[in-house]
């Protein structure tokens, strides 16, 4: 009997002992312990969640049908490119509508056959829509249009985490809600605007030529204010070449730190795109000056070549999200695969940037539908309350099961603390993040902690009014209600776990301190406190048990 107790006392000091280790990573004077004990020991604790440390909450919306859009224009481009490269001389390849190519050509020129072989061949998602005399439509089919959003939406999650990573946030939410939105959680971030704009930047770089050999490039206007850039489109609408757009640089004077516009024209066409990169890094010039240093893939430098080959003397804009960066001139042809993005960066700029480069464009652009930051000081007075919530609701429940069960009492108190203490424990060990309705899952498991007891403690009361001796009783007692304990916990854990599956964010967090609390609070009132009854009845034979 004496060796079965010094068992499992053993047992819970070595649950108490590795509880307390876990746990003490989360405390906040964690980072005076020595460096070996960091080493060996358990090193991170209980992550504190958004609405407990302040960080920001981000509903996103990714606009599917720009996706199609976007991707109907890519393919007209590479159409042409593929078209001319067979030389088959058309008037010309452009989108017509979001999902709709057409291709015109003269009478005299390709077979109508010809191109809709290379069509067919090279662009299956796209049939044959529509036949006219000198044109021909192809669209995109539903089947095909479906699956580009899906895949926007997948692409944009994946491609946010990827910055998010790189930006270094620790322990972020970012999960897919219905069919295109994205929920972001990013706790502890100390810079909110700049996160946000780290997330919804599209980041869709591109080459365009500028068109210098056009009036209208002689016409624009060298610089203008910020806030003016639609009234100069509006007043030269009507008189771009057609395939032409006019495109601002913003210009920044180190001086006065006036912005001003200054508008290209440039051709709508992409020489090359962003997505043949394959690394993007900040630099220093010899002017002390940051800049982006952008390294294309063997195709992307191929191509890059040609370009700089062909457009000698040019200038070449470097675009990102339709805001030009920088235009320089073509001097020589670059076979290196290697270009740089200056434009008057901040260092933490050129960053950002480089990051948001590394991890891709979005496929599509993103709409904020609900933008929520919480401050730290806010987080702070959470956990002020809930701490006083669980130290109040604690102080309780000690005091009524000390009033109601007298000594038994006390010793049910002893198993709260101990759950309490292996609680804690357990969610530091699994790295848990602890929300507000976490804390409100600790503060129910308190509750619950004595739960157990008031059923073996009312069973054991049963038995002692049949006259059993105080050992028979204990043990009765705790037998007879064995199964009922059982039962309640299973149904409520059941209930805790499909709330796990299918709840999102502080309803998981909830979910996660009750299991946690329901299963340890078994091992505590069947082991913690029979432990301690079996202990008393070995020093001594009991006549009377306070209870």
């Amino acid at each position: 009997m004496k060796k079965n107790i010094r068992t499992r006392v053993i047992l819970l000091a070595f649950a108490v002992l590795v509880s307390i280790l876990f746990f003490l990573p989360s405390m906040p004077w964690y980072s005076a312990f020595p460096d070996w004990w960091k080493k060996y020991l358990p090193s991170k604790g209980i992550t504190l969640g958004l609405d407990l440390q302040g960080g920001i909450y981000l509903i996103l919306e990714v606009e599917e049908d720009k996706a199609v859009e976007n991707l109907t224009e890519r393919t007209a481009n590479y159409m042409k490119t593929d078209l001319d490269g067979k030389k088959l001389s058309v008037q010309s390849v452009k989108r017509t509508s979001p999902t709709e190519i057409s291709i015109q050509y003269p009478e005299s020129g390709p077979k109508k056959e010809d191109i809709l072989k290379v069509i067919e061949a090279g662009f299956p998602s796209f049939s044959l829509k529509e036949e006219k005399p000198g044109e021909l439509v192809f669209a995109l089919g539903e089947a095909e249009i479906k699956r580009i959003k899906d895949n926007a939406t997948t692409q944009a999650l994946e491609t946010i985490r990827n910055r998010i990573d790189q930006f270094g946030v620790a322990e972020p939410l970012i999960q897919r809600q219905g069919t295109n939105q994205i929920v972001i959680q990013l706790p502890g971030v100390k810079d909110p605007q700049r996160a946000k704009r780290l997330v919804g930047e599209t980041a869709q770089l591109e080459f365009k030529l500028v068109d210098d050999a056009s009036p209208i490039a002689a016409q624009l206007p060298f610089s203008v204010f910020s806030g003016q850039e639609e009234n100069v489109v509006k007043e030269f609408q009507s008189k771009l070449p057609e395939g032409d757009e006019i495109l601002f640089e913003k210009v920044v004077n180190k001086e006065s730190n006036q912005v001003t516009k200054r508008p290209y024209l440039v051709k709508k066409r992409a020489v090359l795109t962003g997505d043949l990169l394959t690394d993007a890094r900040v630099s220093i010039d010899q002017f002390n000056q940051s800049f982006v240093s952008i390294t294309f893939d063997p195709t992307g430098a191929q191509m890059f070549a040609k370009v700089t080959a062909e457009n000698v003397k040019k200038r070449l804009a470097i675009i990102l999200d339709n805001v030009i960066y920088s235009a320089p001139v073509i001097q020589e042809s670059i076979p290196s695969g290697r270009a740089q993005i200056s434009g008057n960066f901040t260092t933490q700029d050129a960053n950002d940037l480089a990051i948001v480069l590394r991890a891709g464009a979005l496929p599509a652009p993103v709409r904020t539908l609900q933008d929520l930051t919480v401050g730290p000081s806010l987080g702070q007075d959470s956990i002020e309350k809930g701490v006083r919530a669980t130290v109040i609701a604690g102080i309780l429940v000690v005091i009524f099961m000390v009033f109601y069960y007298r000594l038994s009492g006390l010793i049910a108190d002893f198993a709260l603390i101990l759950n309490l203490i292996v609680l804690v424990g357990a969610l530091a060990a699994l790295n848990a993040t602890l929300t507000l309705p976490g804390i409100a899952g600790v503060i129910l498991t308190i509750g619950m902690g004595v739960d157990s007891n008031v059923l073996i403690f009312e069973r054991i009361r049963e038995e002692l009014r049949q006259g059993k001796p105080v050992r028979l009783a204990v043990d009765g007692g705790y037998q007879k209600a064995f199964l009922t304990i059982i039962d309640s916990h299973v149904t409520t854990l059941i209930t805790a776990f499909i709330l796990f599956m299918f709840g999102t964010g502080p309803i998981k967090g909830f979910a996660v301190s009750l299991c946690l609390g329901i299963t340890i609070n078994l091992f505590t009132a069947l082991v913690g406190t029979k432990v301690v009854f079996d202990w008393i009845n070995s020093r001594k034979k009991l006549e009377r048990l306070s209870i």
